[in-house]
């Protein structure tokens, strides 16, 4: 994320002091927020995993709280999602690189539907779930 900041600060001062194409800036700001998107995989990965197998009580925002493997996963698959979306628009938008967009289009189009095949098959009842907490409460 810390890259990807940088990144973007670059983008920001060569835009104003070398008056770059708007073209290449928006391929440079799409690029520095991938970074960050990968920054965030790796946040999101790191609480998820966290909060599963050390500490279920982590003082975390709700779109964050991570209950099982499922919520993990879901989390996960969306910003995989954005990633791929962003990767998309940065292909679709350079212009040495419009040859490809199709390619990228369908690749990209098979990853998301692949990905929203397995979440949906892959899906658990909500009403199986059993929390932590009433596991440990459970008597023999």
């Amino acid at each position: 994320m810390v890259q990807g900041s940088i990144e973007m600060i670059q983008v920001i001062i060569d835009a104003a002091l070398n008056s770059t194409k708007l073209k290449i800036t928006i391929v440079d700001v799409l690029t520095a927020v991938d970074a960050i998107l990968l920054g965030t995989v790796l946040l999101v990965i790191g609480y998820g995993l966290y909060e599963l197998f050390i500490d279920e009580d982590l003082n975390v925002p709700v779109w964050l709280q991570v209950h099982d493997l499922d919520d993990l996963k879901s989390k996960l698959i969306g910003v995989v999602v954005a990633i791929i979306a962003v990767i998309f628009v940065g292909v679709f938008v350079d212009v040495n690189r419009s040859q490809d967009v199709i390619a990228f289009g369908v690749g990209a189009g098979a990853l998301v539907t692949g990905l929203a095949i397995f979440a949906f098959a892959t899906k658990k009842d909500p009403s199986m779930k059993v929390s932590r907490k009433d596991m440990g409460s459970k008597k023999p």
